[in-house]
Order: structure tokens, then C-alpha cells, then sequence
């Protein structure tokens, strides 16, 4: 079986041989649909927009390998929310990178609402991103804006028939150049019982012209807390009817609805996988990052540094440097320090000699703990992983810059 016809999803003779994982790395959306609540926690209902748990980036790589020695049949990765994967695009793009370089023979897959995905794929499909599924419910501005009620674009909120046509434009865009760069493409469409079902034949009609390769017809799960949740959900009898009247577009018809963290051969998710990433979503960060020139004192400026030590505490106690992590380079404002809090991921604490406030708050923001002092690196470490009390020193006097500071991104703004 060729690479990609392992996909169980887009392929139904592979479902009983490959199986998929999600990675659920992404629990921001940008778009809101009347009928998705999407939950945490949540191990008795299965529907996209649910997961038990949610990882950082690192946090999935050890998951998956894992999930791996669970269930050797995994073939294919993928990010599928519990949000959109490109409103947390720094988020999923580590998680692609990391597993890529550990496990380059894994298909890779995304799904998405598509309205930010057009200006990543280029970085997608360069990280090995074969498959993608965007979801497009309707493609006249009128049904559509019955079905979402606000889209978040560049920090700002479209409401009404502004946020579906904004929708509708993205989407379309986005597709075409799929298809122009080569991806392997199935387009999802929720169906609601009158609200897009009479609708879904416009629908399959904008999948053939773009040149998609297969359609879902999902019908909606009703959530009684949505604006949506007293519509009935259709029958199995209904949508087997509809997608025969779209047989002119390839329907798929083996879905599973999928969670965001399933795992598992299609429709056979395995209980114990999600266990299994419920404990890696709350082990403590195995990892402490340090900034330091030699690697054996705590020296170093933020801004400075473009590699962090990072160190593990073995069974032992003993301290062993895991790994010397590529820091992002200088530049590019807030977005670095973002960027930084995302490779960190797997660090419970930063040890620096030096930084500024404004990274400072950027990286405690995202749940990163600083600490800034002076001495040997074991010592920092001691503090963290043993709790010994230690005098962490806050130099700043020895790597503030002058007034004539411009703010070029050193890491002292």
C-alpha cells in the first residue's frame, strides 16, 4: 500500500490496518460554530471538539512515543483542535517539527476551519503534511451566517454575514492552493437538519470545481449547551440518502466522528492510549532550560543566548544535560519570546542570568517560570528540582543597556 492510501481516513481499505492518533496541542479557535462546545476532561462523549486532556508540544512527542509501543499500527499523526490548529499555529508547528525529526515516516494530517490556514501552508506541507481536511458547512454567506456566530481574523471579531463571507473567502483560497502545491484534500460539512441540509448539494458542487478528493457528510452531534442544541441530529438512514444524491463528488463514508485525541484503529479507539496521554497532560515538566556561555555557570543574558542548556534530573538525582536547544534568533519583537515559550514547552523553570521586563512577562504569561541569578548551574537546579533554598540573585545592573537602547529585540525591552 502506498504512502499515502495508509491514511484509514481517506482510504476505507486501510482502516482496518493503519491506525491515527491525534495530538490535541490546540484548544484555541478562532471561529465559533452554533453547534461545537468544545470540552476538556470529557471521556463519555465522542465528537470533534472534545479531548481529555490537552499537551504542550513536547508533551506530544513523548505521548505519541508512547502511544507507539501501545499500538505499533499507528500510521498517521494528526491535529484536529479541540480548537484550530492555526489559532494556535506556533503550537502545532512545534508539535509537526518535533515528530518529523524523531518519526519522519509518519503521515501527517490537519484539520481546520480554514481561516487562517492559507498563510502556513507552505511551512505545513515543507514539515511533511500530506492530508488536510478543512471544514466548510456552507458556501452561500446567507446559510453560513446562520451557522457561526463570530470569526476572530487578525485580532479582530466578524459577526453576522461579514464573518461568513470572510469565512467562505478564506476557505476558498486556502483550498485552491492546496490543490496548486499538491495536497491530498477532504472537505467536512456538517450536516444540520434545516439549516445546510438542502444546502450540502452547493456544497458538493464547490468540492468538485476545486478538485477535492473527498467529501464528509457528519451529522451534527447535538450539545445541549449551544445554540444549536435542540435541533435533532440526523438519522444514519438520512445521511446515507443525502450522500447518495452527492455521488457525483467521492463521499467517504466510514467516519467515526472522531475526538480530538483519538487514537487508535478507526472506530477502535484505545482506552488505554487515553490514559496514557491523561498522565503524560499532567506529569510535571521533566526539563529545566539554562542561558549560560560554558555550561557550567548561570551567565548568560537572554537576548543573548542562541542555545539554552536543557537539563533532566536522572533516578539518581543526578543533574544530565539533555540537549543544547536552538534559541529563536534576535529579532521579530514579541513573536520571539512567544516563539521561545513554545520550544520550552517540556522546562518547568528558565534559569537566566539577565533579561528584560517586557520578555520576562511574555514568558511567565505563558506559564514559563524565570528565575534570574548568578552561581553555578547545579545550584539553580537544586532550587528547582530539590527545593533547596538558594539566593537567586536578580543582576540586572550588570545587563541593563544604556539610554540609547533602540529596542532591537536583545531581549532587554
Amino acid at each position: 500500500m502506498s504512502d499515502k492510501l495508509r491514511h484509514p481516513c481517506f482510504n476505507p481499505d486501510a482502516r482496518d490496518k493503519h491506525a491515527r492518533i491525534h495530538l490535541p496541542v490546540a484548544p484555541k479557535c478562532n471561529l465559533q460554530c452554533n453547534y461545537c462546545d468544545r470540552k476538556f476532561d470529557c471521556v463519555n462523549e465522542s465528537r470533534p471538539g472534545v479531548t481529555s486532556a490537552v499537551l504542550s508540544p513536547r508533551q506530544a512527542l513523548a505521548y505519541l512515543d508512547d502511544a507507539l509501543v501501545r499500538c505499533p499500527e499507528i500510521a498517521v499523526v494528526g491535529i484536529a483542535g479541540p480548537g484550530d490548529p492555526f489559532a494556535n499555529a506556533a503550537e502545532t508547528l512545534e508539535t509537526l517539527r518535533l515528530i518529523k525529526d524523531k518519526h519522519p515516516e509518519m503521515l501527517f494530517c490537519l484539520s481546520s476551519n480554514g481561516l487562517e490556514l492559507e498563510p502556513h501552508i507552505d511551512t505545513i506541507l515543507g514539515l511533511g503534511v500530506t492530508h488536510v481536511t478543512v471544514t466548510v458547512n456552507a458556501v452561500d454567506p446567507l446559510v453560513a451566517s446562520r451557522i457561526y456566530a463570530w470569526a476572530r481574523f487578525q485580532k479582530r471579531v466578524y459577526r453576522g454575514l461579514d464573518a461568513a463571507k470572510l469565512l467562505l473567502e478564506r476557505q476558498t483560497s486556502a483550498l485552491r492552493l492546496l490543490k496548486a502545491k499538491g495536497a491530498t484534500i477532504k472537505l467536512n460539512t456538517v450536516i444540520i437538519p434545516g439549516v445546510n441540509d438542502a444546502h450540502a448539494k452547493d456544497v458538493a458542487a464547490f468540492a468538485k470545481e476545486l478538485g477535492v478528493d473527498l467529501m464528509n457528510c457528519i451529522p451534527v452531534a447535538p450539545s445541549p449547551d449551544t445554540a444549536f442544541g435542540s435541533i435533532p441530529e440526523p438519522s444514519h438512514e438520512d445521511i446515507a440518502k443525502l450522500r447518495s444524491e452527492l455521488g457525483f463528488m467521492t463521499q467517504m463514508t466510514h467516519c467515526a466522528r472522531c475526538r480530538a485525541d483519538a487514537v487508535g484503529l478507526l472506530g477502535r479507539d484505545r482506552p488505554d492510549c487515553l490514559a496514557a496521554l491523561r498522565a503524560h497532560a499532567f506529569d510535571p515538566k521533566p526539563h529545566v532550560a539554562v542561558a549560560s556561555h560554558e555550561g557550567l555557570l548561570v551567565n548568560q543574558h537572554l537576548g543573548e543566548a542562541e542555545s539554552l542548556h536543557i537539563f533532566g534530573e536522572d533516578a539518581d538525582g543526578a543533574y544530565t544535560r539533555v540537549e543544547l536547544r536552538p534559541a529563536p534568533a534576535p529579532g521579530g519583537g514579541d513573536d520571539r519570546w512567544l516563539q521561545l515559550a513554545t520550544s520550552l514547552g517540556d522546562c518547568r523553570a528558565l534559569l537566566v542570568g539577565g533579561l528584560g521586563d517586557k520578555p520576562l512577562a511574555i514568558l511567565e504569561a505563558q506559564g514559563i517560570k524565570v528565575l534570574e541569578m548568578s552561581g553555578l548551574i547545579e545550584d539553580g537546579l537544586d532550587s528547582v528540582f530539590k527545593s533547596v533554598p538558594f539566593k537567586h540573585i536578580r543582576p540586572r545592573d550588570l545587563f541593563k543597556c544604556g539610554s540609547g537602547c533602540s529596542g532591537s529585540g536583545a531581549g532587554c525591552g
